[in-house]
Protein backbone atom coordinates (compact mmCIF):
# COMPACT_ATOMS: atom_id res chain seq x y z
CA UNK A 1 0.00 0.00 0.00
CA UNK A 2 2.58 2.30 0.61
CA UNK A 3 4.12 2.01 -2.61
CA UNK A 4 0.93 3.15 -4.32
CA UNK A 5 0.87 6.03 -2.15
CA UNK A 6 4.06 6.46 -3.18
CA UNK A 7 3.42 6.68 -7.11
CA UNK A 8 0.35 8.47 -6.78
CA UNK A 9 2.34 10.81 -4.59
CA UNK A 10 4.62 11.22 -7.40
CA UNK A 11 2.20 11.29 -9.95
CA UNK A 12 0.42 14.12 -8.94
CA UNK A 13 3.60 16.18 -8.68
CA UNK A 14 4.46 15.05 -11.86
CA UNK A 15 0.89 16.64 -13.25
CA UNK A 16 1.07 19.63 -11.34
CA UNK A 17 4.47 20.53 -12.94
CA UNK A 18 3.01 19.72 -15.72
CA UNK A 19 0.16 21.94 -15.42
CA UNK A 20 2.48 24.97 -14.41
CA UNK A 21 4.62 24.56 -17.26
CA UNK A 22 1.50 24.86 -19.76
CA UNK A 23 0.42 27.40 -17.79
CA UNK A 24 3.20 29.53 -17.96
CA UNK A 25 3.53 28.18 -21.70
CA UNK A 26 0.29 29.33 -22.50
CA UNK A 27 1.04 32.58 -21.25
CA UNK A 28 4.40 33.09 -23.21
CA UNK A 29 2.77 31.69 -26.38
CA UNK A 30 -0.11 34.69 -25.30
CA UNK A 31 2.61 37.48 -25.20
CA UNK A 32 4.35 36.49 -28.14
CA UNK A 33 1.13 36.52 -30.19
CA UNK A 34 -0.09 40.05 -28.73
CA UNK A 35 3.63 41.20 -29.75
CA UNK A 36 2.98 39.71 -33.50
CA UNK A 37 -0.38 41.46 -33.84
CA UNK A 38 1.34 44.67 -32.55
CA UNK A 39 3.99 44.28 -35.18
CA UNK A 40 1.83 43.12 -37.95
CA UNK A 41 -0.47 46.07 -37.41
CA UNK A 42 2.77 48.36 -37.72
CA UNK A 43 3.79 46.47 -40.49
CA UNK A 44 0.71 47.47 -42.57
CA UNK A 45 0.89 51.20 -41.15
CA UNK A 46 3.72 51.67 -42.76
CA UNK A 47 3.27 49.27 -46.08
CA UNK A 48 0.20 51.85 -46.54
CA UNK A 49 1.97 55.07 -45.30
CA UNK A 50 4.50 54.06 -48.05
CA UNK A 51 1.82 53.50 -50.77
CA UNK A 52 0.09 56.97 -50.13
CA UNK A 53 3.69 58.51 -50.30
CA UNK A 54 4.96 56.31 -53.41
CA UNK A 55 1.77 55.25 -55.24
CA UNK A 56 3.68 55.21 -58.85
CA UNK A 57 6.88 53.29 -56.91
CA UNK A 58 4.23 51.02 -55.43
CA UNK A 59 2.29 49.79 -58.47
CA UNK A 60 5.51 49.05 -59.89
CA UNK A 61 6.48 46.77 -57.18
CA UNK A 62 3.06 45.31 -57.13
CA UNK A 63 3.54 45.14 -61.25
CA UNK A 64 6.73 43.20 -61.00
CA UNK A 65 5.67 40.99 -58.29
CA UNK A 66 2.79 39.94 -59.80
CA UNK A 67 5.05 39.16 -63.12
CA UNK A 68 7.23 37.29 -61.05
CA UNK A 69 4.43 35.29 -59.43
CA UNK A 70 2.96 34.46 -62.87
CA UNK A 71 6.50 33.17 -64.41
CA UNK A 72 7.11 31.19 -61.07
CA UNK A 73 4.16 29.96 -61.41
CA UNK A 74 3.65 28.96 -64.95
CA UNK A 75 6.98 27.22 -65.08
CA UNK A 76 6.28 25.11 -62.19
CA UNK A 77 3.28 24.01 -64.15
CA UNK A 78 4.89 23.20 -67.10
CA UNK A 79 7.47 21.42 -65.18
CA UNK A 80 4.88 19.19 -63.75
CA UNK A 81 3.21 17.90 -67.34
Amino acid sequence: METIDKLSSTAEEAAEKIASVTSQATEVLGEKGEQLKELEEQLMEDARDYIREHPITSMGIALAAGFMLSQITTHTLEHRR
